[in-house]
C-alpha cells in the first residue's frame, strides 16, 4: 500500500512540476488574466439580475474591458499618424535640419500621400527603407508578433473560464481543508484580491474622468494655439497610465505640454508659454497629486497597507518585468493574508474574534455585575444573605457608589 502511495505521489509531483513550468513560461499572460478576472468578476455577477446565460455574461464582462481598450489604442495610433502628418506639413522640418537628413524628406513626402497613390509611391521606391527594415528583422518581428498574439489568446481564454468556473475551482481547493485553515485563508485572500484589483480599475476610471474634465476645462480658458489636442483621448490615456508606478500619468501630460509648447516656440509667440506652465501646474495638482492622495486609499483594499501596495507597484516591474505591475500586488496580498489568517493557526495561536476585541479602556459587561435593577436589588440581598461588598475597595464600580440606589449608580 505504501508503494502505491509513493508511486501516486511521485506521479503527482511530476505533473505538478510540468504544470508549474508551463505556468512559469506564460506567467505574464496568467497574471494579467487573474487581474482581469478580479476586475470583471463583480460586474459578471451583477449581470445575473438580467438573467443572462453564464457564457453571455462572461463575454459581456470581457467586452466591457477589451473593446474600449482596443478602440482607445487604435484611436491613439491613428491620431498620432494624423498629427505627425499635420506637423510635417505645417513646419518645414527638413529645411530646419538641413541637408543629410533624407529620411525626414521622405517622411515629408509620405505625409502628402493618400490611399489612391500608395501604389505609385511603392513603384517610385519611397517604401524601400521600410521594406528593407522589415526583411532584415523579419525573424524578430515574427517572434514578437506571434508571442504577443499567443499571450493575448491565453489571457482571454483563462479569464473567460475563470469567470465561468472560478467557483468550481474554489470548491475543489476547499476539499483539502484542514481545521478550516485553508477555507479561512482562501476566502480572506479572495476578498482582498478583489478589493485591491477591482480598486485598480476604479482608480483608472476615476482618474480618466478627472483628467478629461481638467483638459477640457483648460481648453475652454486657453487660446487655441496652446490647447490640449484631443482632451478625451488624452484623459483616457492618463487614467491607464496611472497603473504605471513612479512615473505614472507623467508620461501623458508631460508630452502633452511639450506638444503644445513646441509649435508656440517655433512660431515665436513665447508669451503663450504661460498657459503651458499653468497647464502643467493644474495637471500636477489636480490630475496627479490629489487623486493619488484622496482616491487611492479608498481603492487600495480592505486590509492591505497603502504604503506596501505602492512599494509593490514600484518594485514589481523592476523584479518581474512589466507583468510585475500586476503580479507584485497579488503576491503582496497573498503573503499579508497568510500572515494574518493561516500563520497564527499554524503556530497554535487562536485568532481573536472581532466581537471579542475590546478597545483599551473599555470595560466588559460582566464587570457591572453589582449594578442591577431596583426590583432585583431589593430582593437579592435577602435571598443570598449578603448585601455585596462591604468596602469600597471591593466594589467593582465607581468608588463611593456602594450606598447609592441601584438605579443611580455610576459606571
Amino acid at each position: 500500500m505504501d508503494e502505491k502511495r509513493f508511486v501516486v505521489a511521485l506521479f503527482g509531483l511530476t505533473v505538478a512540476l510540468i504544470a508549474g513550468y508551463i505556468a512559469y513560461r506564460f506567467v505574464a499572460a496568467l497574471t494579467v488574466a487573474v487581474f482581469l478576472y478580479y476586475s470583471t468578476r463583480r460586474f459578471y455577477h451583477d449581470l445575473e439580475r438580467l438573467r443572462l446565460p453564464p457564457r453571455v455574461r462572461a463575454v459581456t464582462a470581457l467586452s466591457v474591458i477589451a473593446v474600449p481598450l482596443i478602440l482607445l489604442l487604435s484611436s491613439a495610433v491613428v491620431l498620432l499618424v494624423v498629427e505627425t502628418r499635420r506637423f510635417l506639413e505645417e513646419f518645414p522640418l527638413a529645411e530646419t535640419l538641413g541637408e543629410g537628413n533624407q529620411w525626414v524628406e521622405r517622411l515629408t513626402e509620405l505625409s502628402s500621400l493618400s490611399l489612391g497613390n500608395v501604389v505609385e509611391a511603392y513603384r517610385s521606391g519611397q517604401f524601400d527603407p521600410l521594406i528593407d527594415f522589415l526583411l532584415d528583422n523579419a525573424t524578430l518581428l515574427t517572434n514578437t508578433v506571434s508571442g504577443l498574439l499567443l499571450n493575448l489568446l491565453i489571457t482571454v481564454v483563462v479569464t473567460y473560464y475563470l469567470l465561468l468556473d472560478g467557483s468550481k475551482f474554489h470548491e475543489w481547493v476547499l476539499r483539502f481543508d484542514d481545521d478550516a485553515i485553508v477555507r479561512e485563508y482562501f476566502e480572506a485572500a479572495d476578498a482582498e484580491l478583489e478589493a485591491v484589483l477591482y480598486g485598480n480599475l476604479l482608480n483608472v476610471i476615476a482618474i480618466s474622468i478627472i483628467a478629461i474634465a481638467t483638459y477640457t476645462g483648460y481648453n475652454v480658458v486657453a487660446p487655441e494655439a496652446v490647447a490640449v489636442p484631443y482632451p478625451t483621448l488624452a484623459g483616457a490615456l492618463t487614467g491607464i497610465a496611472s497603473l504605471i508606478p513612479v512615473i505614472g500619468m507623467k508620461i501623458v501630460y508631460l508630452p502633452l505640454a511639450a506638444v503644445t509648447a513646441v509649435p508656440t516656440v517655433m512660431g515665436g509667440d513665447t508669451a503663450l508659454l504661460a498657459y503651458v506652465g499653468a497647464f502643467l501646474l493644474v495637471a500636477v495638482v489636480v490630475v496627479d497629486t490629489i487623486p493619488d492622495v484622496v482616491l487611492r486609499p479608498y481603492f487600495s483594499g480592505k486590509t492591505t497597507h497603502v504604503g506596501l501596495l505602492m512599494l509593490a507597484y514600484i518594485f514589481g516591474p523592476v523584479v518581474f518585468g512589466f507583468h510585475g505591475l500586476f503580479l507584485a500586488p497579488i503576491v503582496l496580498v497573498l503573503v499579508l493574508t497568510f500572515g494574518d489568517t493561516a500563520l497564527p493557526r499554524l503556530l497554535g495561536v487562536e485568532p481573536t474574534e472581532p466581537a471579542e476585541r475590546i478597545p483599551d479602556g473599555q470595560r466588559r459587561l460582566d464587570e457591572f455585575a453589582w449594578t442591577v435593577a431596583d426590583d432585583d436589588a431589593s430582593d437579592e440581598p435577602e435571598a443570598s444573605g449578603s448585601a455585596g461588598p462591604d468596602r469600597d475597595d471591593d466594589w467593582p464600580g465607581v468608588p463611593g457608589d456602594r450606598d447609592r440606589p441601584a438605579g443611580g449608580r455610576r459606571s
